[in-house]
């Protein structure tokens, strides 16, 4: 195992860097979180007095001994932050999504192609605890033939937030670009590329700026993919449905390293990532039928990952190809509903 530490910067310290990132790259030994971008806070110091504060983006890609910089910061920004970064000579992680339209993700692919460097989406749900679990019992064959599948992330927010970017109108902002990458990712790796892409997006509650609602079917020869998620659905627990030729699962609670993180929990602990057993999924067959416990959750491997592909020169788990097929099927999705007709991929 190679004994280098990457040095790493942080542009924003909000929920995402304070509270995804930050813990897991300050207990990694592969990685060193030097530096944060805070224009006027100084909340990376309680976190942890060593990180050194920048206040401006420029301050930090100006620092040489930076390696990597994960962007943080609202959707309209991680375009213009990522190509500077690039341009810059760093690494970048860029946090869903990776841009706004495919044009922009090839633009930035091509620009650390150019310059040797990696570039990936920070596609953290491929490794929550209720994904994992799906994944092994598709590989076990527990489901059989999968002929439909359907994805949700719902949230309860009836009232428009005033003073949050993700409620405001610009580039990237909304449901879609927010819950979307997620959903379509952990699709495509079940089950690849779709054939066709047919969406309806909405905002549903009232004074809404952005779409807040998004129901996209992706057309398969062999099974409907439904990807959905409203903010304005009270009871919901609702994950996973999944219906094969052998049984069906249904999944309910989100997996719990985000509350976990939330509560000043560093990933070191034991049994990190562990799902409670309320949130356990039952499973529906001739052969078995009840509870199946839940794999544990790891974001950790998107970090070791990354390492890898810097130092090591291995595959990124999260590859450009696929993020350009998400960001692809996005831009489709709104054509989609734009002109109310399916679109093929």
């Amino acid at each position: 195992m190679s004994e280098r530490v990457l040095n790493v910067g942080l542009i924003g310290f909000g929920l995402s860097g304070r509270y995804f990132h930050a813990p897991f790259l300050s207990v990694n030994p592969r990685f060193k979180l030097k530096k944060v971008v805070e224009r006027s806070k100084n909340e990376a110091q309680d976190f942890d007095p060593t990180i050194e504060n920048a206040r401006s983006v420029d301050e930090l890609l100006a620092d040489t001994s930076i390696d990597l910089v994960f962007i943080c910061t609202p959707n309209d920004t991680h375009f213009s932050y990522a190509m500077d970064a690039l341009e810059n000579g760093k690494h970048v992680v860029i946090e869903k999504p990776f841009a706004n339209t495919e044009a922009e993700a090839k633009q930035l692919f091509d620009v650390a192609e150019r310059n040797g460097l990696i570039a990936t989406a920070y596609q953290n749900r491929r490794w929550d605890s209720d994904f994992l679990t799906i994944q092994k019992l598709i590989q076990e064959d527990k489901l059989g033939k999968i002929v439909e599948y359907e994805s949700r992330y719902d949230r309860y927010r009836p009232e428009v937030l005033p003073n949050t970017w993700k409620e405001k109108q610009a580039e990237g902002s909304g449901n879609v670009y927010n819950l979307g990458p997620h959903l379509l990712d952990q699709a495509f790796v079940l089950f690849g590329t779709p054939q066709t892409v047919t969406a309806t997006i909405r905002s549903v509650r009232e004074h809404s700026d952005v779409d807040d609602y998004f129901d996209i079917h992706l057309g398969y020869e062999d099974k409907m993919v439904i990807i959905k998620s409203s903010l304005l659905v009270y009871e919901n627990s609702l994950r996973y449905s999944i219906h094969g030729t052998k049984g069906t699962f249904i999944k309910r609670g989100l997996d719990a390293q985000e509350e976990t993180l939330r509560k000043d929990v560093l990933p070191d602990v034991e049994n990190w990532g562990a799902e409670p057993e309320d949130r356990w999924g039952t499973l529906y067959s001739d052969h078995f039928t009840g509870i199946i416990p839940s794999e544990a959750g790891d974001y950790m491997a998107f970090y070791d990952s990354v390492y890898d592909a810097i130092v090591n020169g291995q595959e990124l788990a999260v590859k450009p190809a696929e993020i350009l097929r998400t960001t692809r099927v996005i831009d489709l999705a709104f054509e989609s509903n734009e002109r109310q007709t399916t679109i093929s991929y």
